[in-house]
């Protein structure tokens, strides 16, 4: 999928650059004491420097520079884990999303980006994409998963992580509540006992752990018996018997209040 051009970003290069630069840094300091409902062209252009007609031409409103900073700043700075194990690997995650979004520029910025969402088509498909890019990536950790028999090979790897993380979103967006440990505990015991269990099971016959850690598919020339269709763990026996067996047995099956 091609990736929405933001506003203010056609010409990489020279004053285009240092003026993009410049009025996104703006939005961003602005973020870290202002909510979106306060943020206007003019007080851009004056944290910027840069002429508000400007401003206007490139972004067109508040929003677009909001849909255009989101791009840059958005989701990719919250680390993807990799210890080895599921269940640590999503209290990780979780973690690291409560710390990402309890820091005021980020939350606000979220906030003005589903604002803007609704408001102009340009920035909810930069919304769409940035967030369908981020699962896929994040989604990696369910192949790794697969590959070690944590789970079964036909689990929907992004279902998982949109279960991970929607009770997030749902906190800051909905209820307006805090992002405390015992919501990151439960989130990620929550999705990680759902797909050792294999409610996210899709039924194919093919493997859904088709991209590598770059999140790039893997090549269709893997050496047979190498790819994550051929796990020979306890998620294979899984797979086998109707999602019965897993390897974290009785102990996925109790309630785990550990902290990622």
């Amino acid at each position: 999928m091609t990736e929405p051009r933001p506003h203010g970003s056609t010409r990489p290069g020279g004053r285009t650059a240092r003026t993009r630069a410049a009025v996104l840094a703006a939005a961003l300091e602005a973020l870290d004491t202002q909510d979106f409902a306060s943020l206007t062209v003019d007080l851009l252009a004056r944290r910027s420097g840069v002429h508000a007609a400007t401003i206007r031409r490139r972004w067109r409103s508040v929003e677009g520079v909001i849909s255009d900073l989101l791009t840059q700043h958005g989701t990719a700075t919250i680390p993807i884990p990799d210890t080895g194990d599921l269940r640590q690997d999503l209290h990780a995650m979780a973690r690291a999303i409560a710390d990402f979004h309890t820091a005021p520029r980020n939350r606000r910025l979220l906030e003005g980006m589903v604002a803007a969402a609704s408001r102009q088509q340009g920035a909810e498909e930069v919304l769409r994409e940035i967030f369908a890019r981020r699962l896929r990536q994040v989604a990696v950790l369910l192949h790794r998963a697969a590959e070690r028999g944590e789970v079964p090979a036909d689990t929907d790897a992004e279902g998982v992580i949109a279960a991970l993380g929607a009770p997030f979103y749902y906190r800051l967006l909905i209820t307006r509540g805090p992002l405390d440990d015992e919501l990151v505990s439960s989130s990620a015991e929550t999705a990680y006992l759902a797909a050792v269990h294999g409610v996210f099971r899709t039924g194919s016959t093919g493997s859904t752990a088709s991209t590598d850690s770059t999140g790039s598919p893997n090549s269709p020339d893997s050496p047979a018996g190498t790819g994550p269709t051929t796990g020979t763990g306890p998620a294979a026996g899984t797979a086998r018997n109707g999602g019965r067996g897993h390897r974290a047995g009785d102990e996925a099956a109790r309630p785990h209040r550990g902290r990622g």
